[in-house]
């Protein structure tokens, strides 16, 4: 096992596998599948559904609601708001985009496999260019830990200028209990060596929750919630003022 006893006081962020150029598809489908489960496991989807249901419980929209999921990945997140919008009978158009095309080939075969016809990807880098506007809410999940602080806030501004009502967060909490968790957790459910090397390096380089409050502050972010929740990562949650 890997020196855990190592200071996490500090972000230590090192490149992981999963955005090196040229990763093998099937290398990289396979710990897209394998963070899926890691992600139901972590109940997610559900957890960043929550404000999304009470927003609509409060202001049931008049139009069909617009959601964006930022790095979206495989779509886990993305598949999941748009079951549950249905399930729900709310009339919902989620939309993912990622940097990465394979993984946004991924995503939308997943999507036309399970037939979830209001859900949409598209390739963006949103370190590079603004997102599209319009949508209502805008999320993300597991992504910050992937940026340094000033990335954070740009990220957290451009989400916020993209939605009209909700910005939605999910990340990892880095301290040594979620180190050693994710180090055993990673290796018990799955077989990805990708996702064995790179689930312990996210911990490394994730945020505490001091540190995500003041970096949304800076982001101009002002009343966002936080909410911690096992295994060891945390919920952020701002409305935008009407």
């Amino acid at each position: 096992m890997p020196d855990f006893l190592a200071s996490l006081r500090t972000r230590d962020r090192q490149p992981e596998l999963m955005d090196q150029p040229g990763l093998d598809e099937q290398v990289h489908a396979h710990a897209l599948r394998s963070l899926t489960r890691i992600n139901w496991i972590s109940r997610t989807t559900g957890l960043i559904w929550k404000p999304i249901q009470k927003l609509v419980r409060e202001r049931p929209p008049q139009r069909p609601l617009r959601i964006l999921d930022v790095a979206a990945g495989g779509g886990d997140v993305v598949l999941g708001l748009a079951r549950r919008a249905a399930a729900a009978g709310i009339d919902a158009q989620v939309d993912g985009c990622d940097i990465n095309p394979t993984a946004i080939q991924y995503a939308g075969d997943r999507a036309r496999q399970a037939g979830l016809r209001q859900v949409s990807f598209f390739q963006a880098d949103v370190l590079q260019a603004p997102l599209p506007e319009g949508y209502d809410i805008v999320t993300c999940s597991l992504f910050l830990h992937h940026l340094s602080d000033s990335e954070i806030v740009r990220v957290l501004r451009a989400m916020a200028a993209a939605s009209q009502q909700l910005v939605i967060a999910s990340d990892l909490c880095r301290n040594r209990f979620a180190y050693i968790m994710t180090w055993v957790g990673c290796r018990l459910l799955t077989r990805s060596p990708i996702v064995h090397v790179d689930g312990p390096l996210s911990v490394a380089a994730a945020l505490t929750v001091p540190e995500a409050r003041d970096l949304a502050q800076q982001a101009g972010l002002t009343g966002t919630t936080f909410t911690r929740y096992f295994p060891e990562r945390f919920l952020l949650v701002w409305s935008k003022p009407s």
